[in-house]
C-alpha cells in the first residue's frame, strides 16, 4: 500500500522548513533508517530517517524548497511494482487561485462556469499568476530574472530554487530586457513600500539567499537587542594557575582509549561558570511578566560556529561533571553541531550561555543574550599583559572577560558579585577538582 511521507516536525517550535536536498531517487530502495532528506529548521540542518519500508515512488516536493509546512505531503513510498497515484490524496503545493470576475449585470445571460485552469510549463496559471516558490521568488527578485522566462520543473509547474539557478547558470541571455508595463487603470495607486537597501547595488555582486538558519539568528538577536535591557560586567581575570593545572591535568591523561582527555581552557571556564551559578542561582534564571523563573540544573549553552551560523549545545547538570567529562562531552558536541548531526535536544533549552572567541586572538567583546536566558558571559583570548603586584610591575596572562545580563532580572549589584566569583574561580582553580 502507497504511503505518505510528511514533512516532519524537527523541533517544538517548527512549523515550517526547507527541503534541503533528497538523498533518495525516485525508484530507489528506502529501508527503516535509510537517511532519506536533510531537512533545514530554524535551529540546524538534519537528517530525516525513514520509518517505513518500500519504493520511493514520487517526489513531491523537490530539493531547495523553502517554507514547506510540517505534515505537507512531500513523497510517497510505494510497495515493489506499486503506482504511485494509489497514495492517498494530497496536495503537494497549495493551487494557484484565479481572480474571482465582477458579476455580469442583471440583463445579462449567466455565463456557463469555466474550466478550471491547468497547470502550464513555464509556472504561469491562465491568468498569467507566477507559480513559484517563496526562495525562488526572492533569488530571482535578487538577481534580476524574470519569473516569466523560466520553466518550472516542480509540482503543477512550480519554478524551484533550482530553476532559478539554472537560468542564473545561463548568464546575461537569461535576463531578459525589462518589459511594458502593463495598463493600468488612471485612478492614482499607492506607492509601494521601500525595499531593502534603499540605494541600488551597482557594484558586480551575487546575491545569496539567507539560510532558514540566519534568518532565526538574525529575528532572535534583533529581538533580544531590542526587548531586553541588556547591562555589562566586565573583569580582567589572571590565567596562569588555570593553564598551569591545565598542562599537570593534560600529562596524566591516557595517550588514547575511553579514559583520555585533552582539556582546553573553554572546558575549564565552563566548569567554573557551573559553579559560580550553582553558587548564585539568581543568575541562571528567564524573566517573565509573572514570576522569575530560576532553573533547577545548571545546563549551559556553548556557542559553536558552523558554516550556516552559530548552534549552542548544551553541556547539561554541568556542576555535577568533572573535567574530563566536560571536554569528551563538548569536543562530541561541537563535531556533530559542525555535522549537522545534533538532536534537537541537544541545542534547545539551557539557563546559561558562554560565547568564547579566544581562539581567534579576540581582546574583548560584549555577547548578546540569548532568549529567553538572562546571561551570556563572552570570553576573549588569553594574552601576557603588565599587572601590578604588591605595588611592582609584573607581567601575568590575561583574559578579559564580559558578562552580558537582563537587567529586568539580574541587578548590576548581582552581575558584579557573580563576575567576582568566577574570577575568584578561575584565579585558583584547584577548587574546581572539588
Amino acid at each position: 500500500m502507497a504511503t505518505n511521507i510528511l514533512m516532519p516536525a524537527l523541533s517544538p517550535t517548527m512549523t515550517e522548513g526547507t527541503l534541503a536536498r533528497w538523498l533518495k531517487k525516485e525508484g530507489e530502495e528506502v529501508k527503516a533508517g535509510d537517511i532519506i532528506a536533510e531537512i533545514e529548521t530554524d535551529k540546524a540542518t538534519m537528517e530525516v530517517e525513514a520509518v517505513d519500508e518500500g519504493i520511493l515512488g514520487k517526489i513531491l516536493v523537490p530539493g531547495g524548497t523553502a517554507n514547506v509546512k510540517v505534515n505537507e505531503v512531500i513523497a510517497v513510498l510505494v510497495e515493489p511494482g506499486e503506482s504511485a497515484d494509489a497514495a492517498p490524496a494530497a496536495k503537494p503545493a497549495p493551487a494557484p487561485v484565479t481572480p474571482k470576475t465582477e458579476p455580469a449585470p442583471a440583463s445579462a445571460a449567466a455565463p456557463q462556469p469555466a474550466p478550471a485552469p491547468s497547470p502550464v510549463p513555464n509556472g504561469h496559471d491562465t491568468g498569467e499568476r507566477i507559480i513559484a516558490s517563496p526562495l525562488a521568488k526572492r533569488m530571482a527578485q535578487q538577481a534580476g530574472l524574470d519569473l516569466k522566462a523560466i520553466t518550472g520543473s516542480g509540482p503543477n509547474g512550480r519554478i524551484v530554487k533550482s530553476d532559478v539557478e539554472a537560468a542564473l547558470a545561463k548568464g546575461p541571455a537569461a535576463k531578459p530586457a525589462p518589459a511594458a508595463q502593463p495598463a493600468a487603470a488612471p485612478a492614482p495607486a499607492a506607492a509601494p513600500a521601500p525595499k531593502a537597501p534603499v540605494a541600488p547595488i551597482t557594484a558586480p555582486h551575487q546575491a545569496v539567499p539567507h539560510s532558514t538558519m540566519r534568518k532565526v539568528i538574525a529575528r532572535r538577536l534583533s529581538e533580544s537587542k531590542a526587548t531586553i535591557p541588556h547591562f555589562y560586567v566586565t573583569m580582567d581575570i589572571e590565567i596562569d594557575a588555570l593553564l598551569k593545572l591545565r598542562g599537570q591535568l593534560n600529562a596524566t591523561s591516557p595517550k588514547d582509549g575511553p579514559g583520555a582527555f585533552k582539556l582546553s581552557v573553554n572546558d575549564m571556564v565552563i566548569k567554573a561558570a557551573a559553579v559560580v551559578l550553582r553558587r548564585i542561582p539568581k543568575v541562571n534564571a528567564t524573566w517573565t511578566d509573572e514570576a522569575a523563573i530560576l532553573y533547577d540544573d545548571v545546563d549551559i549553552s556553548v556557542a559553536v560556529s558552523i558554516p550556516d551560523g552559530l548552534i549552542t549545545p548544551i553541556i547539561r547538570k554541568a556542576d555535577q561533571k568533572g573535567l574530563a567529562a566536560i571536554s569528551n562531552e563538548m569536543k562530541d558536541l561541537a563535531a556533530r553541531a559542525k555535522a549537522g548531526k545534533l538532536k534537537p535536544e541537544e541545542f534547545q533549552g539551557g539557563g546559561f550561555s558562554i560565547s568564547n572567541m579566544g581562539m581567534y586572538g579576540v581582546r574583548d567583546f560584549a555577547a548578546i543574550i540569548n532568549p529567553p536566558q538572562a546571561g551570556i558571559l563572552a570570553v576573549s583570548a588569553g594574552e601576557q599583559r603588565p599587572v601590578v603586584k604588591d605595588g611592582a610591575l609584573a607581567i601575568a596572562t590575561v583574559m578579559t572577560c564580559t558578562l552580558s545580563v537582563d537587567h529586568r532580572i539580574v541587578d548590576g549589584a548581582l552581575a558584579a558579585e557573580w563576575m567576582a566569583d568566577f574570577k575568584r574561580v578561575v584565579e585558583n582553580p584547584l577548587s574546581l577538582m572539588l
